[in-house]
């Protein structure tokens, strides 16, 4: 008995070495769930070097935003050109031209405006002056928004809009504000 035993035993241990593998399903079943996971992080990762040249818009329509308040408390009006404020930008790079439109002694808005309107996003600066009371009258003070399209687009200056009580605000449907 104890020979039929270990007889058993090795036919055991060798029907084991000859079961290891995967079975096709096994490897079905993992390529698919690996198929799953890179439809999912796919757009995610792709979307990053548009977020990446969109980072550029911001930072030139911010530093435009902080020179039109400097500009202002010396000169006691707004600049109607990139070249004025100091910068030392260009206003035409790869991926964004950049302009100052409707300009006038109380307000300012500043634009990009992507040369990809189907992949970028456009951003555009308000800088109005403003009352830090929030009535006509007490101390006034230049008040800065940085506005980004919902959706890619070409840029648009006029989905700013300007009040002496808030200063300059979004569109709220075509831009949002950044805060900044």
């Amino acid at each position: 008995m104890k020979s039929d035993f270990q007889a058993k035993f090795l036919q055991h241990l060798i029907a084991k070495k000859q079961e290891k593998g995967f079975t096709l399903i096994e490897l079905l079943v993992v390529i698919i769930i690996i198929g799953i996971l890179s439809a999912i992080a796919l757009p995610s990762f792709l979307n990053q070097a548009n977020k990446a040249k969109e980072s550029e818009s911001k930072q030139y329509i911010g530093s435009m935003n902080r020179s039109q308040q400097a500009y202002y408390l010396e000169k006691n009006t707004f600049s109607s050109d990139v070249s004025l404020l100091g910068l030392g930008i260009k206003t035409d790079t790869t991926n964004y031209t950049y302009a100052i439109v409707g300009q006038t002694d109380k307000q300012v808005a500043n634009t990009s405006y992507p040369k990809f309107t189907t992949t970028l996003r456009a951003h555009t600066g308000g800088v109005g002056v403003g009352f830090t009371t929030g009535a006509t009258t007490g101390e006034a003070t230049t008040l800065a928004v940085l506005c980004q399209s919902v959706k890619p687009t070409a840029g648009d200056a006029t989905k700013v809009t300007f009040s002496t009580l808030t200063g300059p605000v979004c569109d709220g449907t075509v831009f949002q504000d950044l805060g900044k």
